[in-house]
């Protein structure tokens, strides 16, 4: 029997557990306690604070092997995969030459209301697409194709408005170069469908 073998059959052996918390930890987006990696790996608490330090000290470089450009960190009770500090510049650059994804097809309809009715509260945004905007409205926020203009002096509410970034993306000058968006829309004249007549 080999040890490969020897080591899927013993749930707690340290290099069985430590596969197990790679897996986890590849894909978790917050740190994670000792006990929820724990109950996600199904080994006790003890078999995962051994794993961990096993990790940390494969990834240090100090088990015999070299140095990762990634490191287990605890950072709030809970730990988690970082990139190295002395890579921070390197990966930086690196994501921000990539070729930025398209945009979901929520963004862009929120994009396109805000936009056409610009200076535009997040609630007036989902009032008008009758669906929760907030996690859009930060991804356009992020991507650098709104800003946050003002805020309402009576309500607190921060009015949204686009920037220079969307022009460049969008080849053109200034909003007033934006279609006119009343020809695109229905204006009720032929009734709801499914009704027979005017």
């Amino acid at each position: 029997m080999t040890d490969e073998t020897d080591d899927a059959t013993q749930p707690s052996s340290t290099m069985s557990v430590a596969r197990r918390l790679e897996a986890i930890l590849l894909v978790v987006d917050e740190p994670q306690s000792l006990v929820s990696l724990a109950a996600a790996v199904a080994a006790p608490v003890a078999a995962v604070r051994q794993a961990v330090d096993a990790l940390v000290e494969d990834y240090d470089g100090r088990a015999g092997g070299p140095r990762r450009g990634f490191e287990l960190r605890e950072v709030g009770g809970g730990w988690r995969l970082y990139v190295r500090a002395e890579h921070d510049d390197l990966v930086s650059d690196f994501v921000n030459a990539q070729a930025p994804s398209r945009l979901s097809q929520a963004a862009l309809e929120t994009l396109a209301v805000i936009a056409y009715k610009q200076p535009v509260t997040r609630g007036q945004v989902a009032s008008i697409r009758a669906v929760n905007v907030d996690s859009v409205v930060r991804t356009l926020l992020a991507r650098g194709l709104i800003t946050e203009l003002f805020a309402d002096a009576e309500t607190g509410a921060i009015n949204y408005g686009t920037t220079d970034a969307l022009l460049v993306n969008l080849g053109i000058n200034s909003l007033d170069e934006l279609p006119p968006i009343s020809p695109l829309l229905d204006d009720g004249a032929e009734g709801f469908a499914g009704e027979g007549g005017r």
